[in-house]
């Protein structure tokens, strides 16, 4: 807005037309991202895009789980997003260890839940 010296409804307008165009999305907190031609975007909450690594990549109870910078990257997202993703695993029992230099390992393979 200060940028292009424009206030914010007419932001909030221009975004709006870029979504109707099929160029920009709505994330949640307020911000915005760019759709590429040809992307599929999975809208499903982090942690659970996380979670599906351990049952996508075969891992078992005890093995080791990427870390937090590994996931950033992977995920296009910042560290301590995926800090807190991973936090709501360990708390529900995925993931075990984890904290400043530990390594987290899986605890238990999440059970797939079947979608109709």
């Amino acid at each position: 807005m200060r940028k292009h010296g424009v206030s914010r409804g007419v932001a909030l307008r221009a975004f709006k037309a870029l979504q109707e165009e099929g160029v920009a999305q709505p994330v949640r907190g307020g911000r915005w991202r760019v759709v590429r031609p040809g992307e599929a975007v999975d809208r499903r909450p982090l942690h659970e895009r996380i979670a599906e690594i351990i049952t996508t990549e075969g891992m078992v109870a005890g093995a080791r789980f990427p870390s937090a910078s590994d996931l950033a990257d992977r995920f296009g997202v910042s560290r301590p997003t995926v800090t807190k993703a991973l936090d709501r695993l360990e708390a529900a029992g995925v993931l075990a260890g984890g904290g400043q230099g530990k390594v987290r390992t899986v605890r238990t393979v999440p059970i797939r839940e079947e979608r109709s």
